[in-house]
C-alpha cells in the first residue's frame, strides 16, 4: 500500500514524504513541478521508497494518471497557493480560489473511487485570523475569522473535506499548522513569502548582518521536522476522536528569541536594531494567538522534539551542508 502526497516537492510537502518514508511508508508524489536536485538529494536515503508523477491538482486526468497502478490507501494533501500578502491576493484571486478550493474538491472526487484508510488535509492556522490578542491559546473550537482569500480557502477546504468523508465513507481529518520553519523553505511559483527563520537563517548563512525590529513580537514557530511528524502521527493513528487537529510546539518565540538562538549557533554574527523593518516587512506574518496542541497530544502521544535552539541549530546544518545560501 501507498500514500499519495500532493505538493510534494515543495517545502512542507518534501518534509512530510521524508518523515513517511522514515516510518515505512510507500510514498507517491504529485506536485505541479518535477523533483529538482535539492529535492532528490534532501529524500536520497529513501529514494526507493518515493515515486514522483509531474501533474495538476486542476486536471483530474493527472490525478488518474498518477494513482495509476498505485495501491493508494491514504493521502495527505498538502498543494496550495500559499497567498499570504495583499499585493498576491489581488493579482491572482482566481488562482488561489481554483488551487485551494477546486483543486481540493478534485482530490476528494479522487478520494472518493479510491478504497481510502485516511484523507488529510493540510490547512492552516490563518484560518483563526488576526482579530485577537498575540498571547490567546487557540484550540480548534474557537471562533474563526478567516479573512483573507487564503485563509477562507483553506477554511473551505477543511469543510469539503468533512463532508466528503461524511458522504464518501471515507475518514478524513484536517490539521491547521502553526508557523513552520526549516529545511527545503524556498521561494516557488506558488510560495513567495517567507518565514522569519528563512530571512535571519539565510543572512546568518551569507554571513549579513541581521536588522531586528521590534524583538518582543512573534508567533509559534514549530520546525518543520515536528510538523511533519506531527501529520504523519495523525495520518497513522488506528482511531481519531476529532476531525481537526493543530500542529504546534504550542510556545512563542519572539524574535528576541531568535536572535539568541542564532548568536548561540554562530557566536560572530552581528545584528542591528531597524524600526522599519517591522514584522510585516522583513520580517512577514500578523500577530496571532498560539495555538493549542494539547487535543493533538492527547489523542495522538505525539510530543514535539526540536526547541527553537535546537531547530535553529539543524537548519543552519542542512544549509551548511545542502549548500543553501538564499
Amino acid at each position: 500500500m501507498a500514500t499519495l502526497v500532493t505538493g510534494g516537492t515543495g517545502f512542507v510537502g518534501s518534509n512530510i514524504i521524508r518523515a513517511l518514508a522514515q516510518r515505512g511508508h510507500e510514498v507517491v508524489s504529485l506536485d505541479l513541478s518535477p523533483p529538482d536536485e535539492m529535492v532528490l538529494k534532501f529524500l536520497e536515503p529513501w529514494a526507493s521508497q518515493v515515486s514522483f508523477s509531474t501533474g495538476s491538482i486542476l486536471e483530474p486526468g493527472d490525478l488518474k494518471k498518477a494513482v495509476e497502478g498505485q495501491a493508494i490507501d491514504k493521502v495527505v494533501h498538502a498543494a496550495v497557493f500559499t497567498a499570504t500578502r495583499e499585493d498576491i491576493e489581488k493579482e491572482s484571486s482566481l488562482s488561489i480560489v481554483n488551487i485551494n478550493v477546486v483543486g481540493t474538491t478534485n482530490m476528494l472526487e479522487l478520494a472518493a473511487g479510491l478504497p481510502l484508510r485516511r484523507f488529510l488535509y493540510i490547512s492552516s492556522g490563518a484560518v483563526y485570523g488576526e482579530a485577537r490578542g498575540s498571547e490567546e491559546l487557540l484550540g480548534e473550537d474557537v471562533k474563526l475569522y478567516p479573512r483573507t482569500l487564503y485563509a477562507s480557502t483553506k477554511y473551505a477546504s477543511e469543510l469539503l473535506t468533512r463532508r466528503y468523508g461524511e458522504m464518501h465513507g471515507f475518514p478524513s481529518v484536517s490539521v491547521r499548522l502553526a508557523s513552520p520553519y526549516g529545511p527545503m523553505e524556498r521561494i516557488t511559483g506558488h510560495r513567495a513569502v517567507m518565514s522569519v527563520l528563512y530571512e535571519c537563517t539565510g543572512k546568518a548563512a551569507r554571513g549579513e548582518a541581521i536588522p531586528v525590529g521590534d524583538r518582543s513580537l512573534g508567533r509559534d514557530y514549530t520546525y518543520v521536522s515536528d510538523t511533519a511528524a506531527g501529520i504523519c502521527q495523525v495520518l497513522d493513528a488506528p482511531t481519531l476522536s476529532h476531525d481537526v487537529y493543530n500542529i504546534t510546539t504550542g510556545r512563542k518565540v519572539t524574535l528576541g528569541d531568535v536572535v539568541d538562538a542564532l548568536r548561540e549557533v554562530r557566536p560572530g554574527l552581528e545584528f542591528y536594531d531597524d524600526p522599519a523593518k517591522v514584522y510585516g516587512n522583513l520580517y512577514p506574518g500578523y500577530v496571532r494567538g498560539i495555538l493549542d496542541g494539547s487535543r493533538l497530544y492527547q489523542d495522538t502521544g505525539f510530543q514535539p522534539v526540536f526547541d527553537l535552539s535546537m531547530g535553529i541549530a539543524d537548519y543552519m546544518g542542512w544549509r551548511d551542508t545542502a549548500p543553501f545560501l538564499d
